[in-house]
């Protein structure tokens, strides 16, 4: 199925609000609450809406900063990066994860108290992920932008 325009408006408002009330919503994108609720429901079984979360404060949650880790890998073949992928999945201060393109194999995002607890992390973690030849870390200073938005 295509995306229509109000489809659209729906998908943008619940990006910004996504505990909004179905009249709330249905008032915003000028359509009845039930042919809006039908819409959602819709876009929910198609895939287009996949969760509905809370986003927390890092600062508040005690994780305020932020580190980027390039990771290469020893090899490319499929079992080393599917061993890696597994590995890493379960290490709860990753938050993203990314095969690349280009100089690094993956680029991790993970959060951390500090610096102290990020030593904690690379030693506990990321110097046992398998099949890792080489990594290098990369500390946040500030957060310029920060979005979890798609363009719609």
């Amino acid at each position: 199925m295509s995306l229509d325009a109000t489809d659209r408006k729906i998908l943008a408002a619940l990006q910004k609000k996504g505990r909004m009330s179905n009249a709330e919503l249905s008032e915003q994108v000028n359509l009845s609450p039930s042919a809006c609720h039908r819409r959602v429901q819709r876009l929910e079984a198609e895939g287009y809406i996949r969760d509905y979360v809370a986003l927390l404060n890092a600062r508040k949650m005690g994780v305020p900063t932020t580190v980027f880790v390039e990771i290469t890998l020893q090899g490319q073949a499929e079992e080393v990066l599917d061993a890696f992928e597994k590995a890493v999945a379960r290490i709860p201060d990753v938050l993203e994860c990314h095969l690349m393109a280009g100089t690094a194999d993956y680029i991790l995002k993970v959060v951390a108290e500090n610096t102290e607890d990020f030593a904690r992390i690379h030693k506990q973690y990321l110097s046992r992920l398998p099949g890792v030849a080489q990594m290098q870390s990369s500390f946040a200073l500030r957060t310029v932008f920060k979005t979890t938005a798609l363009p719609v």
